[in-house]
């Protein structure tokens, strides 16, 4: 039933038990020998009474079913608070408080990757629990050594040893084994991703998960210095080479044209590899040729 509805028939039951019926008000006047007096006073009263009466009955029942109907939805219990409102431009210390809490997030998560010393190790026990017979020269293992190495790995790489991880990379051995090549090669990829995840979120000045036309500029900006392929470039031709790069993510990334593109599209994607691949010294020129972002495609460009 309507809660409108429901309220009608509460106050039309109310109002029925509490106002008597006039006629018989008006006999009984009449039999003890008493004349009504001020009746039109009387009347204006009752109106308002019976209007205070209504308002009061109104509160008190909405009340009831507002919080009747909060204590009976279950998802107020289950459902977090998921929108949390940005600090205006003249809340500085709001945003001051914002940006630390995020750097912490971030170095915090940054903290939780594995090192080159732990991928070392983890590589060196996937190793040493290889199962027999040896196809060939690739090492391969089970699920049982695969559950071994996730205990002595340590608990930052548990995450890495689900058993739908191995599922996805068993193909057709005859012996029930996945490639232990493949699973690293995963683990490091996975690493990779959660290592730049965390190097874009530096530059999200908002915190909401993606970078403006700036804030992309800023990151690949500083990212130049860290490319070798890119040494032969003059610092002048920086912000033509910046302005090239920044274009290719947001024509392809930004097609509605929002003027920011999420960081989850810049991981998905396959542009960011191939800036990154210019960290190899001995990239071939082929290579050179067909990446985008090699400093002869930006030179061809301009």
């Amino acid at each position: 039933m309507d809660w409108k509805q429901m309220l009608r028939n509460r106050l039309t039951a109310t109002q029925t038990q509490e106002s008597p019926d006039p006629a018989a008000q008006s006999r009984e006047c009449t039999e003890g020998g008493l004349l009504p007096w001020g009746e039109e006073r009387s009347t204006k009263n009752s109106e308002q009474e019976l209007g205070e009466n209504e308002m009061e009955l109104f509160t008190q029942y909405y009340v009831e079913w507002r919080g009747g109907r909060k204590k009976s939805n279950m998802s107020y219990k289950s459902i977090p608070r998921f929108y949390y409102k940005l600090p205006a431009e003249d809340e500085i210390l709001l945003q001051k408080l914002r940006e630390e809490s995020r750097a912490v997030f971030l170095q915090r998560k940054s903290r939780e990757l594995l090192d080159n010393e732990e991928l070392q190790n983890l590589w060196f026990l996937l190793d040493k629990h290889q199962t027999p017979p040896l196809i060939g020269e690739e090492a391969m293992i089970n699920y049982e050594s695969f559950l071994k190495v996730k205990e002595k790995a340590g608990q930052k790489c548990k995450q890495f040893f689900p058993a739908k991880v191995f599922a996805k990379l068993l193909h057709n051995d005859p012996y029930g084994r996945i490639s232990i090549m493949q699973f690293f090669n995963y683990v490091m990829r996975k690493v990779w991703l959660h290592q730049t995840r965390i190097g874009l979120s530096l530059y999200d000045v908002a915190g909401q998960g993606y970078l403006r036309e700036s804030d992309l500029e800023n990151y690949i900006l500083e990212l130049i210095p860290t490319l070798p392929q890119l040494d032969g470039l003059e610092k002048s031709f920086y912000s033509f080479y910046v302005c090239t790069a920044v274009r290719k993510f947001f024509f392809f990334l930004d097609p509605l044209r929002t003027g920011k593109i999420k960081i989850q599209d810049i991981l998905a994607c396959s542009f960011l590899d191939d800036l990154l691949e210019l960290r190899d010294e001995e990239l071939s020129k082929e290579s050179q040729e067909s990446n985008w972002f090699s400093a002869p495609s930006a030179l061809r460009v301009y």
